[in-house]
């Protein structure tokens, strides 16, 4: 289990109690994606079976998908199943790219509104369907996960440029793009969430540090053999093939998806592998050309073996060699005795190390660690001081882990909270019974 995966399975908890996302649980999980965590834990509870088994079909979804639809628009002059092929092998590259993360929901529907602009350029029709369902697509996408909103200046310069859209359209794609996040924002207005909602979701986690689980080093490391492969397939299809109108076209949106999608890893809150998924399509685009377009046996038969043996082989080391060199003790959840002082309690842990709540449920709003340290610390706020107060008044976990001493500057401004917990030892409060 990796600690995001803990995160999201806390959340869908908390919501699973009747309380609501951003209001009652501070974190910044896209609120389509803890709706997914929440359903999961009314039916399943906490099983990582259940996330794996789900992101299984969801990845099934994306490679069928996208591999139909390279067909149905003759992306490639033959009819094949090498892209579907390529996408497995890719899916692959990273234990974490086969969890149910809201960067896989996310980007399916980004893959669905990609499908659409597909067809507004191939068709060239008049047709206001397919412009429509691109924006909302897009728009829903966002709501699963916040980075992907650099889909919207995608489709605005994917539409104008490459796609021919009218000015009717592109008003039509916009009104498709906004309306899904118009109607969650008017849920959160109903229900006077609606700052916590801007906040939390939309601003406040991409102005503060993200949370470094994976060093960027390593994890471009990971991705090195893909890219090198679509650069080679990109080159392929550039020198040794003419292409029709269509396919030029294709070739363009696909390149133009890939500069965007990697932007939006800009806008990650967490730096991990997973973050990477939405640029599988692109690279699996530029690869399957390199199968297509070479003619030449013992060209493809070293290809062949560098794909489907030195790709999977290369993300194996690459775990194993991380592993034993410390690079995801930050980003692994491993069990240690410490840990079992919270198992079966409600508590709080105010640091990094999460894996208190494996066997422990979350108590307060509390989540994410960095946007509750803005409010813990918020003491020239009477307002956040009180609430602060009301929450651990009402819910008054049994213990309280504080790893970098936020709780104990909170008992100097809010000496009330002493009534209600005794220090144990150092970082470590216990409800006075």
């Amino acid at each position: 289990m990796i600690q995001p995966e803990l995160i999201w399975m806390l959340a869908g908890e908390r919501l699973s109690e009747g309380l609501h996302m951003y209001k009652d649980v501070v974190d910044d999980t896209g609120p389509l994606s803890v709706g997914a965590y929440w359903v999961i834990h009314l039916i399943f509870g906490r099983s990582l079976v259940m996330y794996k088994l789900l992101a299984a079909l969801l990845i099934i979804f994306q490679i069928a998908y996208i591999n139909a639809l390279f067909i149905r628009y003759k992306s490639f002059e033959e009819n094949t199943y090498i892209p579907a092929a390529v996408m497995v092998v890719l899916f692959h590259l990273s234990f974490d790219l086969l969890t149910l993360s809201p960067s896989l929901m996310g980007g399916t529907f980004l893959i669905m509104a990609l499908g659409q602009l597909y067809a507004q350029t191939v068709l060239q029709k008049e047709g206001s369907d397919s412009v429509l369902l691109a924006g909302m697509f897009g728009g829903v996408a966002v709501l699963f996960h916040f980075p992907l909103i650099v889909f919207l200046p995608f489709l605005v310069v994917a539409g104008i440029a490459i796609s021919g859209f009218t000015f009717r359209q592109f008003i039509l794609s916009l009104f498709g793009y906004f309306l899904p996040i118009f109607l969650c924002a008017l849920y959160y207005f109903w229900i006077d969430s609606l700052p916590e909602f801007v906040l939390e979701y939309l601003f406040a986690s991409r102005i503060i540090d993200v949370y470094t689980h994976v060093s960027l080093l390593y994890i471009l490391l990971a991705f090195a053999l893909p890219l090198i492969l679509a650069m080679v397939g990109y080159l392929v299809g550039l020198l040794f093939k003419m292409i029709t109108v269509n396919q030029q076209k294709q070739r363009q949106l696909i390149f133009l998806y890939l500069i965007f999608a990697i932007l939006s890893i800009l806008l990650t809150n967490r730096q991990t592998p997973y973050q990477f998924i939405i640029i599988l399509p692109a690279l699996t685009y530029f690869i399957t050309q390199i199968f297509i377009y070479l003619s030449n046996k013992k060209a493809l038969a070293i290809f062949s073996f560098i794909l489907f043996l030195g790709v999977p082989a290369s993300g194996y080391l690459w775990l194993v060699f991380g592993m034993q060199s410390g690079q995801f003790t930050s980003y692994i959840i491993e069990i240690e005795n410490k840990h079992e002082i919270s198992k079966g309690k409600s508590i709080v842990v105010l640091g990094d190390d999460i894996a208190y709540y494996k066997h422990a449920t979350l108590a307060t709003p509390y989540l994410n660690q960095k946007l509750s340290k803005r409010i813990l610390n918020d003491f020239d706020d009477f307002a956040d001081m009180a609430s602060v107060y009301q929450q651990f008044l009402i819910e008054q976990p049994e213990l309280i882990i504080d790893q970098e001493g936020l709780f104990a500057d909170l008992l100097v401004r809010i000496p009330l909270l002493s009534d209600l917990y005794q220090i144990e030892e150092e970082g470590l409060y216990r409800l006075r019974k």
